[in-house]
């Protein structure tokens, strides 16, 4: 059997990795979980899982779920970025789904490199802040790192059919969001609610935010960077609109290589669970027939330039990828809030990467400060719109 830490439960990610879980309780028992805020639905999470420690964001919430559990477990939760890196490193688990959504997940992802667990990763933000610092902690602990979103899945899946040495690119595909095909006067008139409404993907709030204003693919971008030890120069994005071919690689030899599938995460999360082996998941399967015409497009860089804004980022190294995301996620918020219009998400970011750029990629206190000082500067540009 094999034990799982799991980071984010609460979130998208984590409900579904759940529910794979669920499905073969005598290959896979949940040790430790960590979740936010979402005390109501984490407490109905550790009654059927039963872990051996709980994780939740701040000191009112745990005692808050104390009451909402049987005294036996109230020992057991912790709180805070301590205690997600507690839940990160348990003893007894064998892998770490790193699931929390944003910056939060990088020092628990680190601990638990440092403690010697495998990784399954669903939060890019770990690699997009510090890509050089968590890959050569992986490569000194011998630990396995899994990709769980599903184009990095893709891509990893399509590079088992051949040679590193023989891959000539990597091609993300994206959705386009909901936006897809729209100007700039249309989208500075586009709602919260709107935003929201995924075509393809049922997703939280801030990826499906992120995936609106191409953001997500950029950070994508960046992950697909460390991951596979590629340049920006070998990464293409292409739109799908469709979301069924998840990514594809290029060989020297002209052959691209795809992974296709329906648009649903527990297939990712499965391989990362199982890997190499396959899971027989409980899901209908691809039906070509209903696919109809695959489209692929080139993407909108001028009314959506947050994308470009990654590449770029990637470009010039050092700490701007983190200045990139934090100024992003507190960009988001804003507009989750109604504070900003939807294009000023990107400008926000472009904005912040202006002001905020000195650190160096290799060390971990650059990054850190780099987040705290764009996520200050981002508040301050948004204040002022």
């Amino acid at each position: 059997m094999r034990c799982i830490s799991l980071l984010g439960a609460t979130g998208s990610i984590g409900v579904n990795v759940l529910d794979v879980i669920r499905q073969f309780p005598k290959r896979y028992r949940v040790v430790a979980m960590a979740a936010g805020a979402n005390v109501e639905k984490l407490a109905e999470q550790v009654r059927e899982f039963k872990p051996e420690l709980i994780s939740v964001c701040d000191a009112k919430r745990q005692e808050i779920l104390r009451t909402l559990l049987p005294v036996e477990f109230h020992d057991r939760i912790v709180h805070g970025n301590e205690g997600n890196i507690k839940v990160a490193a348990y003893p007894s688990a064998d892998l770490t789904m790193s699931a929390i959504v944003g910056a939060a997940g990088l020092l628990p992802t680190l601990a638990a490199i440092e403690a010697g667990k495998d990784i399954g990763l669903a939060n890019k933000e770990t690699l997009v802040m510090a890509g050089r610092i968590v890959m050569t902690a992986v490569r000194q602990k011998g630990v396995k790192l899994l990709p769980v979103d599903s184009e990095h899945s893709a891509i990893f899946q399509a590079l088992e059919a051949g040679r590193r040495e023989d891959m000539r690119k990597i091609i993300l595909t994206a959705s386009g969001g909901p936006f897809r095909g729209m100007n700039g006067q249309q989208l500075q008139r586009v709602t919260r609610e709107q935003a929201l409404d995924h075509p393809n993907w049922n997703m939280g709030r801030k990826i499906s935010i992120d995936s609106a204003t191409l953001m997500n693919k950029g950070l994508e971008v960046i992950e697909a960077r460390w991951l596979f030890e590629v340049k920006s120069k070998d990464i293409e994005v292409v739109v799908h609109p469709q979301s069924i071919v998840h990514s594809l690689v290029e060989y020297r030899d002209g052959s691209v290589l795809a992974q296709l599938g329906v648009p649903d995460m527990r297939i990712p999360i499965s391989y990362a669970l199982s890997y190499p082996a396959r899971l027989p998941l409980q899901l209908q399967p691809l039906n070509l027939y209903q696919c109809g015409t695959l489209e692929f497009l080139e993407p909108d860089y001028l009314n959506f330039p947050a994308l470009k804004l990654a590449f770029s980022a990637l470009e010039s190294g050092g700490v701007l990828p983190a200045v990139l995301n934090s100024a992003n996620e507190v960009a988001v918020e804003a507009f989750l809030q109604a504070r900003i219009n939807f294009p000023q998400i990107a400008e926000t970011v472009a904005r912040t990467m202006d002001i905020v750029h000195e650190g160096r990629e290799d060390r971990l206190e650059d990054i850190l400060g780099a987040d705290d000082a764009a996520r200050r500067e981002a508040g301050l540009l948004i204040s002022k719109y």
